[in-house]
């Protein structure tokens, strides 16, 4: 089986007519709530404003990259990491949350991933990105299948969560997902209009500065970067205000819904739409066929969707 019309990076389960109930969030109650419960560093950032968005001429002007915009934000707190298995594990513990993909029974993983028996089980890949496909029994503790686990995966980024199971975590812990502006300028380590978050070039001094494919897309990875799939939430430098792998490994939702278009101060996002912005690329991102993993680029999904390389990080106010 093949799907219609997926995403370029992160594919759609709106085959499934979005199955999953709406969560109703005062059902999510801690059993303790004497400890923190999120226990990464958060990063300050002060009223400001900054030119959001870009003109590269290797954008994707369908994603809606551009055009450059001053924009504003109120000051808020931004965690320096995406949120680990570690830090998910927590909240399912204390609340026995069950995620969207264990609802639906199965999520979208990287075929190459997969073990030769998961690999053997495979039938339905979706169209025209065929190293995705469906694998029954795939989650966030069993991220290749459900004989894989996370044991030595603690301080990975949590993937297989869709935007809901994220707004979830936020709920418990008393905080809330980024807004792009916000996720965009804590991304750009205070570099106007870089390409990265550490510049315009990327390798610096030959050194890697961030997870994505290396070699040839998508039949081999030479993973000189040091990874296959997901590295560890804190790997390589972080930007200038102290974020680590805000670009590659793992897609992070936004609480913004996704628009292609803004207006010259796009200070407020749409107040309805169909999928919410994710930014950051992943693991997956090649030059030869997604350069997303740009501070301003961007893409989208559905709620409900999860993936084996889509994750969050944390934001709220201060």
């Amino acid at each position: 089986m093949t799907q219609e019309n997926p995403t370029c990076c992160t594919p759609q389960n709106s085959v499934k007519k979005n199955i999953s109930k709406p969560i109703d969030y005062k059902k999510i109650k801690s059993n303790n709530t004497s400890k923190k419960k999120f226990e990464g560093k958060m990063i300050d950032f002060n009223n400001g404003d900054y030119l959001m968005g870009t003109d590269y001429e290797k954008s994707f002007v369908s994603d809606g990259e551009g055009p450059i915009r001053k924009v504003k934000f109120k000051k808020f707190s931004i965690s320096e990491t995406s949120v680990t298995n570690k830090d998910f594990l927590k909240f399912i513990k204390d609340t026995n949350y069950i995620t969207d993909a264990e609802k639906f029974g199965w999520s979208f993983c990287f075929f190459d991933s997969l073990s030769e028996n998961e690999k053997n089980k495979v039938n339905f890949w979706t169209q025209g990105s065929e190293w995705w496909c469906r694998v029954d029994g795939a989650k966030w503790n069993s991220p290749e299948g459900p004989k894989t686990n996370i044991e030595n995966k603690m301080d990975h980024p949590v993937v297989h969560i869709s935007w809901n199971d994220a707004n979830a975590y936020c709920r418990w812990s008393g905080n809330r997902l980024p807004s792009e502006i916000e996720w965009e300028y804590a991304a750009r380590g205070g570099l106007e209009q870089a390409l990265y978050p550490w510049g315009d070039e990327l390798l610096v001094e030959g050194k890697h500065m961030c997870n994505i494919w290396q070699g040839t897309f998508p039949s081999k990875n030479e993973c000189s970067d040091g990874y296959f799939t997901t590295a560890p939430a804190k790997s390589y430098e972080p930007n200038n205000f102290g974020l680590y792998n805000v670009v590659g490994n793992v897609w992070e939702w936004t609480s913004d819904w996704f628009t292609r278009y803004h207006n010259n101060n796009n200070s407020k996002p749409p107040k309805t739409g169909n999928t919410k912005v994710i930014k950051g690329g992943s693991f997956l991102c090649h030059e030869s066929y997604c350069n997303r993993y740009r501070v301003a680029a961007r893409s989208s999904n559905t709620t409900d969707s999860s993936t084996a390389n889509m994750g969050f990080r944390i934001a709220k106010n201060f």
